[in-house]
């Protein structure tokens, strides 16, 4: 029998590429909802780690493909440089950000009682939905207008970007987003209803850290991304690393932009360079076992840029799920964390890293310390960042978006 309320999820990319949208579909599928992730396509390996998802979670997925011929692909490409120069003028559209007119397009043929936009194309999909008429809800899970560092700023339709925001902000079914802190500035910012909150956690995984034999190997850093460059925070966390006692390595997960993994190494002393290793990116099931093969997670934003200050990432709660002691920059986001779990790891002071390297000396000359700080991360992450924790919050939303006329 055919579902009776039916949800459509949309996004930019692919699915495997976005897990907080795949935790939406899985939950929402889990509780007898007929759902349909709508996205653009980036490539074949990841449309088949989509199909992977979309079966072990029990929804479809439809998958845009835009570029068939290397014509088009180009083309494409023309039309988006020539929005993005148009900014210049004065001139903003969606296109400077990529094809939003495609997926929207898509989306206005799906019979959905409830939509649920994702990324910046998908806010922009959602605002049209909304003056169509449709049910629309959106989650916010980066300040798009108060992203990335300047230099990349000066060609984005920032301008734009806002007026769609502030849409979404005051008309949508509801709004979610990380953290409070992100929360209260974007009301600050734009009014409306107050986002609710759904951290970006995970569901709970086997084998974490501390369930493991002990290791006499020195501890490992570990810290990941789709892509390794600047603006990241590593070059940061260096003069730390240089200052301590005991040998450790540290590991980065993720494709490194240019020459940028040489121009880290040479930032480091000749004894440090040989305990930096790069990781190729591993599919997304895989990502909590190998971070699990480490000790301490970094979680290194930028509290220059608000959408980074303000967001509680991926990283530092995956770090929680698989036990590893953190170390986090003192964003508003990741100080609401360790606010929340004070014993499961330490904030880095950028203007004196005395405290942290005296802090981190202690962990790495005695490993049963360094072990409790990995328990009491796993413990906030049973106790409060996790998906099961976050699921109903979720559900509530959804169940309170539908129930509105």
């Amino acid at each position: 029998m055919e579902p009776r309320i039916k949800v459509l999820i949309l996004i930019a990319g692919n699915l495997s590429r976005s897990p907080r949208p795949e935790k939406e579909a899985t939950t929402l599928a889990r509780a007898g909802y007929g759902v349909t992730v709508l996205h653009l396509s980036e490539g074949s390996v990841y449309d088949r780690l989509d199909a992977d998802l979309a079966k072990a979670g029990g929804y479809e997925t439809i998958s845009l493909v835009l570029d068939s011929t290397p014509l088009m692909r180009h083309m494409r490409r023309l039309r988006r440089w020539l929005a993005v120069r148009a900014i210049a003028i004065g001139l903003e559209d969606v296109m400077a950000l990529g094809p939003g007119r495609a997926l929207l397009a898509r989306a206005r043929t799906h019979p959905a009682d409830l939509i649920i936009v994702h990324n910046e194309i998908g806010l922009w999909a959602g605002r049209q939905l909304l003056r169509d008429g449709r049910r629309v809800a959106a989650d916010i899970e980066d300040w798009h207008s108060e992203d990335l560092l300047e230099h990349d700023r000066h060609h984005r339709p920032l301008r734009l970007l806002r007026r769609v925001e502030g849409e979404i902000l005051r008309e949508a079914a509801y709004v979610s987003t990380t953290s409070q802190a992100l929360r209260c500035a974007l009301h600050q910012r734009y009014g409306g209803p107050m986002p609710e909150v759904i951290t970006n956690s995970f569901p709970l995984q086997d084998r974490p850290r501390p369930q493991q034999p002990k290791r006499e190997a020195p501890p490992a850093f570990f810290w990941f991304s789709q892509t390794i460059g600047p603006g990241r925070g590593l070059e940061g966390f260096f003069p730390v690393w240089a200052r301590l006692s005991a040998p450790t390595r540290l590991v980065l997960l993720g494709e490194p932009q240019g020459g940028f993994a040489d121009h880290l190494r040479a930032l480091l002393p000749a004894d440090l360079r040989q305990r930096l290793e790069f990781l190729g990116l591993v599919p997304p099931p895989q990502l909590p076992g190998v971070i699990a093969q480490h000790d301490i997670g970094l979680a290194l934003e930028e509290s220059s840029i608000p959408s980074r200050d303000g967001t509680i990432t991926n990283k530092i709660l995956q770090y929680l799920n698989a036990g590893l002691a953190i170390v986090a920059t003192s964003t508003a986001g990741q100080r609401e964390v360790l606010r929340t779990a004070p014993r499961a790891g330490l904030l880095l002071d950028n203007a004196n890293h005395g405290t942290a390297i005296a802090q981190l000396n202690s962990w790495l000359q005695n490993r049963d310390q360094l072990r409790l700080v990995q328990q009491a991360a796993r413990t906030a992450a049973e106790e409060t960042y996790c998906w099961e924790r976050e699921a109903p919050k979720f559900l509530h939303c959804v169940n309170q978006a539908l129930a509105k006329a």
